[in-house]
């Protein structure tokens, strides 16, 4: 089991900061799952724009999150470390809450299936213990 700080995420996936949308990865098992949050702040890029006079993160972003930190369930593997993940599909996609400025989200995912270079996942997001959002997806890790 591995858990990384966000110095540490920067050297084994692509995404950088303002597009990183996680913190800490508190729980890694390679080929098997991965678990993290953000806490979002009120200045964070999107809040301005989405919306202005309700502040809340874009159910698009929430998904970005999920994938996020998916993809370091896979990058941790052995010569994966900065390879490219591609998202292929999402299906079961649910929105159940607003995510608002100075919340904690936790983010987790497990992979369901994998074969070769496609893995399929189960992701979700919480605020305290409240799920806002879930998700299927799948997604294709570029050699």
């Amino acid at each position: 089991m591995l858990s990384l700080n966000k110095k540490e995420i920067l050297k084994i996936q692509k995404n950088k900061p303002p597009y990183l949308m996680m913190d800490c990865a508190t729980k890694i098992i390679p080929g098997k799952l991965s678990e993290g949050y953000k806490i979002l702040k009120p200045n964070e890029w999107f809040f301005k724009v989405h919306w202005e006079k309700d502040p809340n993160m874009p159910g698009m972003l929430q998904l970005e999150a999920i994938s996020q930190i998916s993809s370091l369930a896979v990058l941790t593997l052995p010569n994966n470390a900065k390879k490219t993940m591609y998202l292929v599909s999402m299906n079961n996609i649910r929105f159940y809450k607003k995510v608002l400025p100075k919340e904690k989200i936790l983010i987790s995912s497990k992979i369901e299936y994998r074969k070769d270079n496609y893995f399929q996942f189960k992701g979700q997001i919480k605020v305290k213990r409240t799920l806002v959002c879930k998700v299927d997806f799948a997604m294709l890790l570029n050699n």
